[in-house]
């Protein structure tokens, strides 16, 4: 779904015009934008919840290059799924989802321990 979808849905579903559909939805997102900013987190019951991970800066590596670069250090948001939430995504979890059937489809990439994430959260 994208923003203007959304904004559609609610449009619909309250029978309110576009104009202020979209700015009910501008702002929830803006006021999620400024918390996260300012570092606080933010919980949704039953959906989930948003937190700003702070990273150390670290060395790393031009992989075209292999040139070693400096990677300042950084906040970036985070989101975990509510119980609710992942409880209703997984209700049609006894439907298949399609396959990909493209020929550069590999499904033991998932036990390529070079793919395992380490404790911050990023794939090195």
């Amino acid at each position: 779904m994208t923003k203007s979808e959304l904004i559609e849905k609610i449009s619909e579903s309250l029978k309110l015009p576009a104009g202020k559909a979209e700015a009910i939805v501008n702002c929830v997102f803006d006021s999620m934008v400024k918390a996260l900013e300012r570092g606080e987190g933010i919980e949704i019951r039953g959906f989930g919840s948003f937190t700003v991970r702070e990273y150390k800066a670290y060395e790393g590596r031009n992989p075209r290059t292999g040139e070693t670069v400096h990677v300042a250090p950084k906040r970036l948001p985070f989101f975990k799924v509510g119980k609710d939430l992942r409880e209703k995504v997984n209700a049609g979890a006894g439907t298949p989802l399609p396959v990909d059937s493209s020929p550069d489809h590999d499904d033991d990439l998932a036990d390529d321990p070079e793919l395992e994430q380490d404790d911050d959260g990023d794939d090195e």
